[in-house]
């Protein structure tokens, strides 16, 4: 039977409320984004300045200014290594400060940041930099006590909304040592499209929001949906070194935002209920990010049947979010809340949101059913050095995710094979 591509509009209720247009390419962008990634964290460094950006939990706190200098003199060591505009540098390092001035200093070095997961095997590591042709490596050495690359300050402000900005492998911890590494290639846009879109559709506020993020940030969905949305508001990034303590530190910290997967969060529910036995109050929490890519989205079932039940029980006052996306769509795609009726959540996906637009592919798309189909501002172009795998998964300007979905008459996706004729 044929293959048929049926799109789908845009639906309510995440459409962005930024202006979008469409290209001559048919995919929708906003307008009036910044020329790149860096100079709009450059506006928010001196718009907030005096404010925390970054706490490690027992461990060191910055400001925006602070953090932004560190950054800046970590460029100028790299770039008296040689490093310069379009270079790679992988950052393979545990998540924490060190690892946030590491990603910053080598996207204001001009370098393209590689981001490495530290909980890859070393085989698997080792090719994903090879494969990356990573220039200059900030490894694990540095978190063992090493110094960062150290000149003077220096900032590279050359980029424009078309240039690669970031390198992400897919597939995550999945990746073995005779699986072939898959570099995604996120352009400013991407980025810049992306932070809109999350700041959009989570409503994020500019008044001082804190962030416990639990997420991987060498994965998209820490880096690209959570850390640099919230400094995009000014907020400030809470990061855990381990899982301990976590329920006291939401208290000592003033924690207003939590984003995990639903595995973390599903983790955290016993130490959370212990807390709210013992009379510590949670009302603080205003947002509950459960952010998850397309293989955690997979695994559900293994959480709590009903965990944002359960979550609305820790959080009372939260507004709960489900967050579904892959590497090519910059971590994110779909979202829904808690508030959306539906009693098949272990199935549902969410609504496109931002400059997303969907389409089915399969002979059954026209009438709901096959695999999903994105593209938007936040959708990759291709794949690093790797022509063949871009030509297998897009079709134009449309990234097949390689999931089989269905999509109802009001655009929610639920995740189920295809049913076959």
């Amino acid at each position: 039977m044929s293959q048929l591509l049926v799109e789908y509009p845009l639906t309510r209720p995440y459409a962005s409320a930024n202006p979008l247009a469409r290209g001559a390419d048919g995919v929708l962008r906003y307008g009036n984004l910044t020329p790149a990634l860096t100079e709009l964290l450059d506006l928010q460094v001196h718009a907030f300045s005096q404010r925390e950006a970054v706490v490690e939990i027992g461990g060191p706190r910055l400001t925006y200014r602070e953090l932004w200098h560190s950054a800046s003199r970590i460029a100028g060591g790299l770039q008296e290594h040689g490093i310069g505009y379009g270079d790679r540098v992988a950052v393979h390092m545990p998540g924490g400060v060190r690892w946030v001035q590491a990603f910053l200093g080598a996207l204001l070095s001009g370098a393209v940041p590689v981001l490495v997961h530290d909980g890859l095997p070393d085989a698997v590591a080792e090719r994903v930099i090879a494969d990356s042709r990573a220039d200059f490596v900030l490894g694990r050495e540095i978190a063992r006590g090493a110094e960062l690359p150290d000149g003077a300050a220096f900032i590279d402000d050359g980029a424009a909304l078309g240039d690669l900005a970031l390198l992400s492998y897919t597939s995550g911890t999945q990746l073995s040592a005779t699986t072939a590494p898959k570099g995604v290639e996120l352009t400013n846009e991407n980025l810049l499209s992306a932070i809109r879109s999350v700041v959009s559709a989570l409503d994020l506020p500019t008044d001082g929001l804190r962030n416990l993020l639990l997420l991987p940030l060498a994965h998209a969905s820490g880096c690209v949906d959570q850390l640099l949305p919230t400094f995009a508001v000014g907020g400030t990034v809470v990061l855990a070194r381990d899982r301990r303590g976590l329920a006291e530190a939401i208290v000592a910290e003033r924690i207003d935002m939590v984003s995990a997967t639903p595995r973390i969060f599903a983790g955290l529910l016993p130490e959370l209920a212990a807390l709210r036995a013992d009379g510590v109050r949670t009302e603080s929490i205003a947002r509950v990010s459960k952010a998850g890519h397309r293989g955690e989205r997979a695994a559900a079932p293994a959480t709590p049947a009903d965990l944002a039940a359960e979550l609305r029980e820790m959080f009372p006052a939260a507004r709960q979010w489900s967050i579904w996306g892959a590497t090519e769509t910059s971590g994110i795609g779909l979202a829904v809340d808690d508030a959306e009726p539906a009693d098949d959540g272990d199935t549902v996906l969410g609504f496109p949101f931002g400059g997303t637009e969907l389409a089915l592919w399969g002979p059954q798309a026209q009438v709901g059913h096959g695999e999903l189909l994105c593209r938007g501002p936040n959708v990759c172009p291709r794949y690093w050095n790797d022509p063949t795998t871009t030509a297998a998964r897009f079709t134009g300007t449309w990234f097949h995710t390689g999931d089989q979905v269905t999509i109802d008459a009001d655009g929610l996706v639920r995740r189920g094979p295809a049913q076959d004729e």
